[in-house]
C-alpha cells in the first residue's frame, strides 16, 4: 500500500512543495517544530533510507542541501538541522529544520499549528529561495 509521501508524489494529497526534481521532492512538514521545516523525499518509495541505491542516495543529500541553503535564506538561524529518524512514515525522509540551538530540533516538542495561508507563503518563499540558488549556478 502507497504511503501518505507517494500519494503526495503522484498529487492524490497535496503538499506544500518547496522544490521538486524528476527524483526528490522537498515540502514543508504539516506538524513542524520550526517554521522553515521541511521533509526531503526520494520519490521512489523506499522505506529505510539505507536501503536506497548509493546514485539515489547521494542525488537524495545533494537535492537536501540545496534546499536547506534556500530554507536558510529564508528563515535566518544558526544551523538547519538535519534529522533522519524513518519510523513516523514508511517512505524514508530527511527532516530539515531551522535551528538557533540543539533544543529546537527535539521532537517530542509540542509540534507547531500554522494557517493554510502561513504554510503557502512559507513555501512560495523557500521556492523562490531555492530557485534564486540553482538559477545562479
Amino acid at each position: 500500500m502507497p504511503t501518505i509521501f507517494s500519494k503526495i508524489v503522484t498529487g492524490e494529497i497535496q503538499a506544500y512543495k518547496v522544490a521538486e526534481s524528476n527524483d526528490y521532492l522537498a515540502f514543508l512538514d504539516i506538524n513542524p517544530l520550526a517554521k522553515g521545516h521541511v521533509l526531503v523525499i526520494p520519490k521512489q518509495e523506499t522505506d529505510y533510507l539505507f536501503d536506497i541505491e548509493d546514485d539515489e542516495y547521494m542525488g537524495l543529500w545533494v537535492f537536501a542541501k540545496i534546499v536547506a541553503q534556500g530554507i536558510k535564506n529564508v528563515y535566518p538561524c544558526e544551523r538547519i538541522g538535519v534529522a533522519v529518524i524513518g519510523l513516523e512514515v514508511a517512505h524514508a525522509h530527511i527532516h530539515l529544520i531551522p535551528i538557533n540551538g540543539v533544543e529546537d530540533i527535539n521532537f517530542s516538542r509540542p509540534k507547531l499549528t500554522f494557517s493554510a495561508e502561513e504554510f503557502a507563503e512559507s513555501a512560495e518563499a523557500i521556492k523562490n529561495s531555492i530557485l534564486a540558488i540553482t538559477n545562479k549556478t
